[in-house]
């Protein structure tokens, strides 16, 4: 098949264009967000091609794949006017869970019935309203980076983009207090300042944004991945660092209490007991090695990039038919 997407999450789209298609991905001259083009800082294969909206109207385009609600306009009128859903089948994939008035939040596309919604959690699924809309749940799939754990600096790694801005959503008013447990190595866009904005000491908190395999090999090191999130979808680096071998220390909340089970780490609503799980395996080396190793065996195994495929490869087929 031909697949229309847009590069929107690299680290997803990284995953997905693992299948056995060809991925069309619009770029524009100034690569703004709708035609970022190929990723620079993540490997994605040749079957991943740039695709300029004028090419896109006599493109063959066998499925669309929207990730945003203005892409479905959008693609009406790069594609020459063929509707996604109607003259070109289209899931519209969820990444997000849903703001606002939580229990009740409508999709933007509830009830529609020419589109297949897919959902990348079963907390997403549970909490968005998509009314008589047909929705799916694709777990997240991850490309393994391999067993790369050595956790020989004692410090918790943290991934967040933009933590200043996204705030209590991301848990970011948690990290003084977490800090005084274990130094932070925060990563991610926009995380430049985060200590002097929290009023934290810089060797209790330093920041980073890095290329996802120099990212890999430097959460690696770090004793275990500290995940702080309130509110939001199930985080990739998450689950990348599971699979790296980091143990887990986490606030139970959204996804994180299905993707994390017992043996891989600490969950838990109580910030001073995730501090407790963090002094632990600062003074615990071994102990954080070994529910590391269980957290990297769980998560092949539920979040392998194999099943990711297959889920995926059945519910185009079943759009496309």
């Amino acid at each position: 098949m031909n697949i229309l997407l847009w590069h929107v999450h690299g680290s997803w789209t990284t995953a997905f264009v693992q299948g056995p298609h060809t991925y069309l991905v619009p770029v524009t001259p100034g690569r703004d967000p709708d035609g970022l083009g190929r990723a620079r800082t993540f490997p994605w294969p040749e079957s991943v091609r740039e695709t300029t909206p004028e090419q896109l109207r006599e493109a063959p385009v066998d499925l669309v794949v929207l990730q945003r609600p203005h892409e479905l306009a959008l693609a009406e009128r790069w594609l020459g006017g063929r509707r996604p859903g109607r003259d070109v089948p289209a899931v519209y994939l969820e990444h997000n869970a849903p703001d606002g008035d939580v229990p009740g939040t409508r999709h933007p596309f509830a009830d529609r019935a020419d589109l297949t919604l897919v959902h990348v959690t079963h907390f997403n699924r549970l909490f968005w309203d998509s009314g008589s809309m047909r929705a799916e749940v694709i777990e997240h799939g991850i490309v393994d980076p391999g067993h790369q754990y050595t956790g020989r600096l004692p410090r918790a790694a943290v991934v967040v983009n933009e933590p200043v801005r996204r705030g209590r959503y991301t848990g970011t008013d948690l990290l003084p207090a977490l800090s005084e447990a274990a130094p932070l190595d925060v990563f991610g866009m926009r995380t430049e300042g985060l200590a002097e904005h929290l009023g934290i000491r810089p060797d209790r908190c330093r920041t980073a944004e890095l290329p996802q395999r120099e990212l890999h090999a430097a959460l690696a090191e770090r004793r275990l991945y500290l995940h702080p999130v309130r509110w939001t979808s199930l985080g990739l680096s998450l689950l990348e660092a599971m699979h790296l071998g980091l143990p887990v220390v986490a606030l139970a909340t959204t996804e994180a209490v299905e993707a994390v089970p017992p043996g891989a780490g600490t969950l838990s609503t109580r910030p001073e007991v995730l501090a407790r799980a963090a002094r632990r395996y600062l003074e615990e080396p071994e102990a954080a090695a070994e529910d590391g190793a269980r957290g990297r065996q769980a998560a092949l195994e539920r979040y392998g990039l194999k099943r990711f495929l297959t889920d995926w490869e059945r519910v185009l087929t079943e759009v496309r038919s």
